[in-house]
């Protein structure tokens, strides 16, 4: 195994509480529309495409308007996470910084320009990968990401940690064994290997034939 690509919701941590704050904000302030979001109704939704997210959230809406609110969306929700007290899995900065003395590591995500690198900002784990991409800086979905970022960076045999079977279905496009992190949001069917917290991925017997 050449590297280790992680998701971010879910997997790496769980930002829902803080976002749902964010984007209620742009609700009360931008729309006449009820700033009702919560949490638990969100984590339905993380792991989606933006779009998708929003014509869940919003099926009412014109596609100009819902357009509007995503990027005003995005523009709360990234100041908001350099700081916000986001809920981090036990042991996943400590796991993150050990694996990167022993794989290299990277991101793939499926979420706006620059929400990567407010979760990192926010984390202080900058130094710990090597690259990220999502669908924000390309404009392609997360099979396609995997693809990019495997290709960009040299990788032949990489795993993936995921928590949606979302992930699971890009891994699965893109060739990849995906690790589904059972703590998260999501149920995944028949991933490659199971872990019920992010210290899992230090055992080695997890990683036998990679």
């Amino acid at each position: 195994m050449d590297g280790i690509i992680f998701d971010v919701d879910g997997t790496l941590w769980d930002s829902t509480k803080e976002v749902a704050k964010s984007w209620n904000q742009v609700l009360r302030e931008h729309t006449k529309l009820e700033a009702d979001l919560t949490a638990k109704r969100l984590e339905r939704e993380f792991g989606k495409p933006m779009d998708a997210i929003m014509d869940s959230l919003f099926p009412e809406l014109e596609a100009r308007k819902k357009e509007e609110i995503a990027a005003l969306f995005y523009q709360y929700e990234n100041e908001a996470m350099r700081t916000a007290p986001c809920r981090i899995y036990p042991g996943m900065k400590e796991t993150v910084k050990k694996l990167a003395g022993k794989y290299r590591l990277f991101i793939v995500s499926n979420c706006q320009a620059g929400y990567i690198e407010a979760f990192l900002e926010n984390t202080g784990l900058q130094e710990y990968f090597e690259d990220h991409i999502c669908p924000g800086d390309t404009g392609m979905l997360k099979a396609d990401n995997i693809r990019l970022i495997m290709r960009r960076n040299g990788l032949q045999d990489a795993v993936y940690v995921g928590d949606t079977q979302g992930d699971a279905d890009a891994c699965r496009e893109a060739g990849v064994p995906m690790v589904y992190a059972a703590y998260g949001f999501g149920d995944v069917k028949e991933p490659w290997a199971v872990i019920q917290s992010m210290g899992e991925l230090l055992e080695e017997d997890l990683w036998q034939g990679q």
